[in-house]
């Protein structure tokens, strides 16, 4: 098709799609040049964090054979013979658990404390409806709120722990208000980040309807954000678990208190049967966990 003056469509959209061209170019050309001083950023940032740091190939490769010494040095002496025998004979698997009983006992005990801080870190999260700017009744509540997560999150809870200690003395309580205070602040952000990104209109109807803020959140928001809440909420159980091993160093119960104290005695076999327990009972844990988060949500999505 062509027009009076014997121009045509293509002739009167080349210089347009010239333009188009030119500026997808200079786009392009931007971005990949951003892109390229970021990374070179980056590199330059984790070079200078290496050399403060002390991070070097040599102090790795320098400390690898000290690694597998201390492996070689709690690994067992098991001896084929002797493998299924008694645990007064050494070599056997059970001479090499022989606290078996106790350890299993102290086993439960972290995982008790690891389920009653997620209980209590998760009912503290529930804060997360003040802390979202979405569902706050104020900024200055959001605000206030949100500083107060971080600052339970911030601090590990092996500072906790060893805070707890100081007043309420060697034993589990410790351990539990440390996990339970970190896990409401970790808890409270990720269901305050959820509860941002809900539906507005079932808030607007329920408010427009006569109903107050907290029949809001229950009617409004609550069905939408609780698949979330529980899927975190079971991560989080997970995550004390580990913790409760670790925060025992500091004297505030369950296992990692028994296994610090063969740590600080050089009991090199009784630290890699600790070490395995720890490790089995975390991955059933988890494995549990998977099975009851897809259980939970699938309920909850049939309710739904």
């Amino acid at each position: 098709m062509s027009g009076a003056d014997g121009t045509t469509v293509t002739d009167l959209a080349a210089p347009a799609v010239l333009a188009f061209e030119e500026t997808r170019r200079r786009w392009l050309f931007r971005s990949r040049a951003e892109g390229a001083l970021l990374l070179v950023g980056l590199a330059v940032l984790a070079w200078v964090s290496a050399g403060v740091s002390g991070f070097t190939a040599d102090a790795v490769l320098t400390g690898l054979p000290r690694i597998g010494e201390y492996f070689h040095r709690i690994a067992p002496n098991l001896e084929a013979e002797a493998l299924f025998a008694g645990p007064g004979t050494e070599g056997s698997v059970a001479y090499w658990f022989y606290r078996l009983d106790a350890w299993l006992l102290l086993l439960l005990e972290t995982a008790q404390m690891a389920l009653m801080a997620t209980v209590i870190g998760a009912v503290g999260a529930f804060s997360c409806f003040l802390a979202a700017r979405s569902t706050s009744p104020s900024g200055w509540v959001a605000v206030t709120v949100r500083r107060i997560l971080e600052l339970m999150r911030t601090v590990p809870d092996i500072v906790y722990a060893l805070i707890l200690v100081w007043a309420y003395g060697i034993g589990p309580l410790a351990g539990i208000l440390a996990m339970a205070i970190h896990s409401t602040g970790a808890l409270g952000k990720l269901m305050s980040d959820v509860v941002e990104t809900v539906e507005r209109r079932p808030i607007e109807g329920i408010r427009a309807s006569g109903g107050n803020w907290l029949h809001a959140m229950r009617f409004g928001v609550l069905p939408q954000v609780l698949p979330a809440f529980v899927s975190y909420t079971l991560l989080r159980f997970e995550v004390n678990v580990r913790s409760a091993s670790v925060i025992g160093f500091v004297g505030a119960g369950g296992i990692g208190q028994e296994l610090y104290t063969v740590i600080s005695s050089n009991y090199y076999e009784e630290i890699s049967a600790i070490v395995l327990l720890i490790v089995l009972t975390v991955i059933v844990i988890d494995l549990v966990s998977q099975r009851l988060r897809k259980a939970l949500l699938g309920t909850l999505g049939e309710r739904a």
